[in-house]
């Protein structure tokens, strides 16, 4: 998932509490007897927890990105 490397999604907190609120959604559901929407959100949960916590990379800072190519002055001999 390409929105996953969004800078927003950084913070280890934030992709926590967002695992943590579907399961609470899930939870609610199936305590209602919502079954159906118990399943659908448990699965929502579960792709949140691989996408944010367990397969998540952080994207790279643009500091970090090798930029000696792009410094260099075309014009300038070497």
């Amino acid at each position: 998932m390409k929105d996953a490397e969004h800078p927003f999604f950084r913070p280890l907190w934030l992709r926590i509490a967002i695992v943590v609120a579907c399961s609470g959604w899930a939870a609610f559901e199936f305590s209602m007897g919502n079954m159906s929407w118990g399943w659908i959100t448990t699965a929502v949960a579960a792709y949140g927890a691989w996408t944010f916590l367990i397969a998540y990379k952080p994207p790279q800072d643009s500091s970090s990105r090798d930029t000696t190519s792009q410094d260099k002055d075309p014009t300038e001999p070497e």
